[in-house]
């Protein structure tokens, strides 16, 4: 706020030294402009004294020229200066020019941009700044897991659109938190039980290794028993720990989506909007070939994340040269492809790339957690469409497939 105040005394003066330039400037000028009838009447003498005669059309602001020979050289209602001209005086009068209003309106059109520029700042710093400066320690405290940060009501059309957005991103933290204290209770109380349950059959198979080992059983067929009974036993641990990968796996499953319709070039303009920039500023080729516009069956925002994944991964894995974002239609489906040269993917590794924390060879030392086409897939499975990728020509290809409205 105090920038901005300090802004304000600084166009507040830079309009006040403006106004004053303007006013000096006018001044002078009219001043030049009022004193021109005195040249002219020189130049009249000047031109009687060489000629002898005159042409008074040539003068703009002398209106009539008379001689001596008047009776009444010195009587006049016009206002006139005295001229000499070949030893003969000459009355000569001039036109008074009339009232010149232009400074006044100049300066009653400066006040009231001067006024209006104070709205203008005043307006700025009551429904913009100070609103704003109520909301900047919130993301803050958001970050800090402070979820009870009083958000302020602001019902004006620069930030309550905003102030919304931020409820609704708390209320989101909120609902995650409480997921993840329920995931972390559930995921402790099965492992507790597992635990014990596995004990069980963990003791069974200790005893009967030691039976064996010990020769208690020297029945042959006692001993097939026996190891029937490891195997079974064995059976029951490797259940157990499917179980506990699966819980372990569960939290990776759970993705809200929310159906919907959308057109593909507003799904492509907000892309455009987020990328092209960035683009430009790498060096790097960002082609959107040519599409024929149709109605998308998704869930809009979950749309956006796939892509906007690819097209991050393109980033960062490619060699910087191009990407581009091609088009196909088959079966009632829309096909949205990426595509980004320099790949060093191998073919092998393909069927992998989208189960969850897998990353290629090609990561390098490139930050990631091998979850994002993890998270692709299952959110193009949720909205009955898929996902797949192909190598060729040196160029990793993948594809987003998408029902039609």
């Amino acid at each position: 706020m105090k920038s901005f105040n300090r802004f304000c005394i600084v166009i507040i003066l830079l309009f006040l030294i403006l106004a004053a330039s303007m006013n000096v400037i006018l001044k002078r000028y009219k001043a030049e402009v009022s004193g021109y009838y005195r040249v002219e009447a020189k130049d009249l003498a000047d031109r009687i004294e060489e000629t002898g005669s005159f042409q008074l059309s040539d003068y703009k602001y002398l209106t009539a020229v008379h001689s001596a020979a008047d009776d009444s050289l010195y009587q006049s209602n016009n206002p006139y200066v005295i001229i000499r001209a070949r030893d003969t005086l000459y009355r000569v009068e001039y036109r008074v020019a009339t009232k010149d209003n232009s400074r006044l309106i100049m300066n009653i059109g400066l006040a009231a941009a001067f006024l209006l520029l104070l709205l203008v700042l005043a307006f700025i710093r009551r429904r913009i700044l100070k609103p704003f400066n109520k909301l900047t320690e919130i993301p803050t405290e958001l970050a800090k897991g402070n979820l009870a940060v009083p958000i302020p009501e602001e019902k004006s059309r620069f930030f309550g659109k905003f102030t919304w957005g931020i409820n609704l991103l708390r209320e989101s933290i909120e609902e995650s938190k409480a997921r993840e204290l329920a995931m972390q209770h559930d995921k402790k109380m099965l492992l507790l039980s597992l635990s014990h349950d596995l004990k069980t059959p963990l003791s069974s198979i200790k005893l009967n290794a030691k039976a064996l080992q010990k020769g208690i059983y020297k029945d042959e067929e006692k001993q097939m028993e026996v190891l029937d009974s490891i195997n079974t036993r064995a059976d029951e641990i490797e259940s157990y720990v499917t179980q506990i990968t699966t819980a372990a796996r569960k939290d990776f499953m759970e993705f809200d989506v929310e159906m919907g319709e959308e057109f593909l070039s507003k799904i492509l303009d907000r892309i455009t909007e987020r990328y092209a920039p960035q683009m430009e500023m790498t060096g790097t080729e960002f082609v959107v070939e040519e599409y024929q516009e149709c109605l998308l069956a998704c869930d809009p925002g979950r749309l956006m994340e796939c892509l906007q994944n690819l097209i991050e991964n393109a980033i960062k894995y490619g060699d910087g040269r191009r990407i581009a974002i091609g088009f196909d239609k088959m079966d009632g489906r829309k096909l949205i492809t990426v595509t980004n040269t320099g790949c060093k993917l191998e073919k092998d590794e393909l069927p992998l790339i989208f189960d969850s924390f897998q990353r290629g060879k090609n990561a390098g030392n490139v930050r990631g957690s091998g979850l994002g086409l993890f998270i692709c897939k299952k959110l193009m499975s949720q909205m009955d469409g898929d996902v797949y990728a192909e190598i060729a020509d040196d160029e990793f290809k993948i594809t987003l497939v998408t029902k039609l409205a």
